[in-house]
């Protein structure tokens, strides 16, 4: 059987997976990546059970265990007095129940460990991808520098503002109405947000705010959201203004105060999704990760829905060689669509629940979270195998 040939566009976590998970099923895959270095910027990531197994598999669970933090808890607390309204124990209770950790991890860590198990001839840097094109035959990447590579199946993982994407959709980005403010800090200047590492979250009118130890405990991740009806920065990520967030939080808890007061420096990021394309592929094209479901970060599965697209695709393109092509990528929508639908519509919902004005709408949710199920309430979300579903679904097509 002649082996498929993938070009991937962007090697950012959702390409570098991908390329690790087709590497190891055999498939010839390179990736073509507009920067010239590979510097990951941003600053934490929760890496969560149904996410860390599948990068277990892939070999990093050794890299990750020494780079990563393992949090004890997910706590939600009031804005102003710090009240406790729900806390979801992780730890050793999260691993024994689904079988994979709960992570806390710099982005940059995550990037790196990745990289390192990609055969460097295969990311190619300073690619800068202008169009792709397909026909019954091929895919084409065309880059900017008037290269053309062709590929028996191009992938885009290039992000919100994909390229790839316009095979599947003519849309734009949605802008939220949120910034997000994020840092990291010296963990030794915040000794009583370190010594018992959780994760931390304050609810608030119109914003929320949330951290978590990084770097095996050296640093403290943070994101501090901040409504704003129109973002005039050409770019989507910008230096922050320490003093404009410190008065976004003016009479906030001192635990959340004392975290922004802590910061040397902050980027602050315009939140954009997009709505749900209703296919994941076209002809000899296909997309994954922010190219394919950008989500709002209030449910912390931006990265993870990326780690759990590109094993998918992998398991489905795994054995099907160029003539089965078609009925592989069906599988992958058929399996991934209606999980990321969910998820993008729970994390734009939370952009709403999170950010609740004091009163009775408040109240309620603060109630529901006191009454929670803690962990189990999260089954479906950190029990999920995507590769045994992208596994179980082949073999009832196949048999």
């Amino acid at each position: 059987m002649p082996q498929l040939r993938v070009a991937v566009a962007g090697a950012g976590i959702a390409g570098l997976t991908l390329a690790l998970a087709l590497h190891r099923a055999g498939i010839d895959c390179h990736l073509y990546e507009q920067a010239e270095h590979l510097t990951e910027v941003g600053a934490g990531v929760q890496v969560t059970p149904n996410a860390a197994r599948l990068l277990h598999r892939l070999g990093l669970r050794e890299r990750l265990r020494a780079v990563a933090v393992t949090p004890r808890a997910i706590e939600m607390r009031r804005w102003d007095d710090g009240g406790l309204l729900k806390r979801t124990e992780l730890g050793d209770l999260c691993h024994r129940r689904f079988g994979a950790p709960y992570y806390a991890v710099h982005r940059a860590h995550l990037h790196d460990a990745l990289l390192s198990h990609v055969p460097p001839e295969h990311v190619h840097l300073g690619a800068r991808l202008t169009a792709v094109t397909q026909n019954t035959d091929a895919a084409r990447l065309h880059l900017s520098d008037g290269t053309t590579v062709t590929a028996d199946l191009a992938v885009g993982a290039d992000g919100i503002r994909s390229v790839t994407r316009q095979h599947l959709a003519a849309d734009r980005p949605r802008y939220s109405g949120q910034t997000i403010y994020r840092g990291l800090i010296p963990a030794a200047r915040l000794p009583h947000l370190t010594a018992d590492p959780r994760v931390r979250l304050w609810f608030g009118p119109g914003r929320h705010c949330v951290c978590y130890p990084v770097s095996a405990g050296r640093q403290v991740s943070f994101g501090a959201t901040v409504p704003a009806s129109d973002w005039g920065e050409e770019s989507w990520s910008a230096p922050g203004d320490r003093a404009a967030l410190a008065a976004a939080y003016q009479g906030w808890h001192p635990d959340v105060t004392r975290l922004i007061g802590a910061a040397d420096t902050v980027s602050r990021w315009a939140l954009y999704d997009r709505d749900n394309p209703g296919r994941l592929s076209a002809g000899r094209v296909a997309v994954i990760g922010d190219a394919a479901h950008p989500m709002l970060p209030f449910q912390a599965q931006g990265a993870n829905q990326a780690v759990e697209d590109a094993v998918a695709l992998a398991a489905c393109l795994a054995g099907a060689g160029p003539g089965g092509l078609g009925a592989a990528l069906h599988r992958y929508e058929r399996v991934r669509l209606p999980r990321t639908t969910r998820i993008q519509r729970q994390s734009r919902a939370n952009a709403t629940t999170f950010h609740l004005a004091d009163g009775a709408g408040q109240r309620r949710r603060d109630a529901a979270a006191q009454t929670s199920p803690g962990l189990e309430e999260h089954a479906w979300l950190f029990g999920y195998d995507a590769e045994r579903a992208a596994t179980s679904s082949r073999s009832r097509r196949w048999n």
